[in-house]
């Protein structure tokens, strides 16, 4: 595993220059691990190459999640059509910018044809590169290597991958819409404080008469706005930029937001049972592949994609080790609601918990559809009352003296 890395690090960038057939001069950059490939990536595109020179070690490949999805998808394509491993990395790494796969995929695959040549095996090759694919699609690839069912294997990773980046976007949009319109309410209200308000505070100067109380206040609230909002914008900038900070850099901090978002009302139970799904999904889906119950936890250190459930995982290993059962160690974590926990219990006795795992998972994602649903129809009442508070109290405040001096005249 380490001679595969070394070989990542490895990767060079080329800088080359070139003719082509009708005499054009070309130039341009190649990443490739030594010069005999990046010679062959240039020579591909028909061109005469005139100078071709090492520019140093190429930036580290990365690729978005969907495209190892679709990456997945595809090599699960070719391997159910009777082409090789190699070969088919091969023609994925080749393939154009055009088929939407990214460049940094590109070199990724790349880099694992070449593991594979070289006599490495696909799973070993994926834990040495367990930033961009994670333990448990290297483990259920060695399973499917193990078993001959690698093509079928591939299928359901990337159906789970889809499934989860599915709904990871519906509850994306579903938190994300009620708040990106509280923050453009604010927003607005701040620019009404701070340069509609005064105006209408030279007005006021003018009527010599007592203003209403909601007036004064808003007024008041301009003057600290106009004062202060500098100062506060600052200072809540870097309180974000060093909370971001910390959240890189320190797992007991990630740990306490994961778990205080567990906590947190209306999205904690979503993102609970969300999490909950995606656990279950998991280790039901290394349990059906063979994978032994001791050896499947190994799989899930970032199952879940929350780090308070994540160390929870880590719990549970800790005490299936010492001879507990599953469902008195989620139990105990207290992470899992008990519509997950009872039927894990029940399976454990009848012998069948791969199944009800994969159940309980289906009946987690039914659950967060609904909540989601609930959640989006019941943000919109919400969203209008906070605008109409908002912006419709600011302007009642403002028009209430012009109303009163009218009634007078």
């Amino acid at each position: 595993m380490d001679s595969i890395s070394q070989e990542l690090r490895q990767e060079l960038r080329f800088r080359w220059r070139g003719i082509e057939a009708d005499g054009t001069h070309r130039s341009g950059s190649v990443i490739a691990p030594d010069l005999a490939a990046a010679r062959a990536k240039v020579r591909r595109d028909g061109l005469f190459i005139v100078e071709l020179a090492a520019q140093g070690p190429a930036p580290r490949a990365l690729a978005r999640p969907a495209d190892v999805t679709r990456f997945t998808r595809q090599l699960a394509s070719l391997l159910r059509a009777g082409l090789p491993l190699a070969p088919s990395l091969e023609l994925l790494a080749d393939a154009p910018a055009s088929s939407g796969k990214s460049h940094g995929m590109s070199r990724i695959v790349g880099a694992l044809a070449r593991d594979i040549v070289a006599g490495v095996s696909f799973s070993q090759a994926l834990r040495s590169r367990a930033d961009q694919f994670g333990p448990l699609y290297a483990q259920l690839v060695a399973v499917g290597e193990a078993s001959g069912s690698l093509a079928q294997v591939l299928a359901r990773i990337a159906d789970d991958r889809e499934r989860s980046a599915a709904q990871r976007a519906k509850v994306r949009a579903a938190l994300t819409y009620p708040a990106a319109i509280l923050v453009l309410a604010v927003a607005i209200t701040a620019a009404l404080l701070i340069w509609v308000v005064p105006t209408f505070r030279q007005i006021f100067d003018g009527f010599g008469a007592a203003l209403p109380a909601p007036t004064q206040a808003v007024l008041a609230l301009s003057a600290g706005a106009a004062k202060w909002s500098l100062p506060i914008g600052v200072f809540g900038i870097a309180v974000g930029m060093g909370f971001a900070k910390l959240l890189r850099t320190s797992k007991a901090a990630r740990r306490e937001c994961a778990r205080l978002s567990l906590r947190a009302p209306v999205i904690g139970p979503l993102l609970t049972t969300l999490c909950a799904a995606r656990w279950s999904r998991a280790l039901g889906t290394l349990l059906s592949a063979g994978t032994p119950l001791a050896d499947a936890f190994s799989s899930l250190d970032h199952a879940t994609g929350n780090a308070y459930f994540d160390h929870a995982t880590a719990g549970i290993a800790a005490r299936l080790r010492d001879g507990e059962r599953l469902a008195a160690a989620m139990r105990a974590t207290q992470c899992f609601p008990p519509e997950v926990v009872q039927p894990v219990a029940v399976a454990e006795e009848s012998g069948a918990l791969d199944t009800m795992l994969l159940d309980v998972a289906s009946l987690c994602d039914r659950q967060v559809d609904e909540k989601t649903g609930t959640l989006a129809s019941l943000c919109e009442p919400l969203v209008i009352a906070v605008l109409g508070l908002l912006i419709g109290g600011l302007v009642i405040a403002m028009y209430l003296p012009i109303i009163q001096l009218g009634n007078v005249v």
